[in-house]
């Protein structure tokens, strides 16, 4: 599998930060140069793709075989800013001369889907990488449809340039018209939706025209019916389905890590926890309003080349906004983001070496 094509330089490369010969002098001449190369055994590193991430070990596969394999502990040295330098998704180089095999390279990653770790941690969680699209799923009925929450990760997605659906679920509880309201919000921007209820079927071959062939990430809170609609398509998965709690309106989390699963259809699904906080990394105040649409199709009529969309006279959006052609809950969504954004002169490096000096943070 490694040597059926060229490979990429590492993205991080626990060799590149190793110095060789440690603790050794360097050889005096070209012969006792020579000598050393003959004598140093020829490590054959072996490519895989990571397919689950636990605390300290990673699943890795390697020609249709998992192995685990434990990362170096050089990766962890030049983070930048990121919490983990590990994610599903990614494609990596094992040293499997022992047990476990050693995670030496993350390859270059053609994307990355990320948050802001949590709110006491400012760094980068990758989620998952090299994916084809994302899936956002939500339900019309329990747990209770978060609008900031899907705006989040729309603006997320188009910030890494990743092709997102949503997947309005359960379609046979709609006792209130949320579908109808949903479609309005979304059709806007514009946002592809599917509508699904695994109950009756409806919907279920058009999601798997979406899913075949790629890799999907899938987002949504627990009790969205994300497993639930999986065990339907391919049965033999038998995901955990978690009940909603009547007191929050919320689903018990049963996916509790991110996986790559394979679907006999062709293609793949990186199924991800409930995470009911998502906070954009990496953003700046004046770039969060490239990340709507709808924003982006009227704000260069702004009387103002650097509007922000708030309070500045002669704004297009705002007038948009009045007009009904932007959703109220998509403005919503958008203030409390810009709100949340880093000022244009601040330095996510230099934050993240602030906490670290301050020992706030692992």
């Amino acid at each position: 599998m490694a040597g059926s094509r060229l490979m990429p330089p590492p993205l991080y490369s626990a060799a590149a930060l190793t110095p060789t010969c440690l603790g050794t002098q360097p050889p005096q001449s070209a012969n006792a140069l020579r000598d050393l190369n003959l004598q140093a055994p020829v490590k054959e590193l072996v490519e895989g793709r990571v397919v689950r991430v636990d605390a300290k070990i990673c699943h890795v596969e390697i020609d249709g075989e998992i192995l685990q394999a434990a990362p170096r502990g050089s990766l962890f040295e030049n983070l930048e800013g990121k919490k983990n330098p590990v994610a599903v998704g990614d494609f990596v180089k094992l040293d499997t001369q022992n047990q476990p095999a050693a995670l030496v390279e993350v390859l270059p990653r053609m994307n990355a889907l990320s948050r802001v770790a949590s709110s006491h941690d400012p760094r980068e969680q990758v989620l998952a990488t090299n994916v084809d699209q994302l899936l956002v799923f939500s339900s019309v009925a329990s747990p209770k449809f978060s609008s900031n929450r899907t705006d989040r990760i729309l603006a997320a997605c188009e910030w890494h340039r990743i092709p997102t659906r949503l997947v309005l679920n359960k379609i046979d509880l709609d006792k209130k018209g949320l579908l109808a309201n949903f479609r309005a919000t979304y059709d806007s921007v514009p946002v592809p939706v599917l509508e699904t209820c695994a109950t009756n079927g409806e919907g279920l071959d058009a999601l798997i025209e979406v899913l075949r062939g790629k890799l999907t990430v899938l987002y949504g809170p627990s009790g969205a019916g994300k497993s639930t609609l999986l065990n339907t398509i391919q049965p033999g998965l038998q995901l955990k389905v978690g009940k909603i709690s009547s007191h929050w309106e919320q689903g018990r989390h049963t996916t509790t890590f991110s996986r790559l699963i394979h679907l006999e259809m062709g293609g793949a699904v990186i199924d991800t926890p409930g995470i009911r906080v998502f906070r954009l990394h990496g953003i700046k105040k004046s770039q969060i309003r490239d990340l709507f649409p709808e924003f982006v199709r009227v704000q260069q009529n702004c009387k103002f080349p650097n509007c922000t969309h708030d309070h500045e006279p002669e704004c297009a959006v705002l007038s948009a906004l009045e007009d009904g052609q932007i959703a109220q809950s998509r403005y919503m969504s958008y203030m409390e983001m810009l709100v949340e954004a880093a000022p244009d002169d601040f330095s996510f490096d230099e934050e993240v070496e602030t906490e670290d000096e301050e020992g706030e943070l692992e």
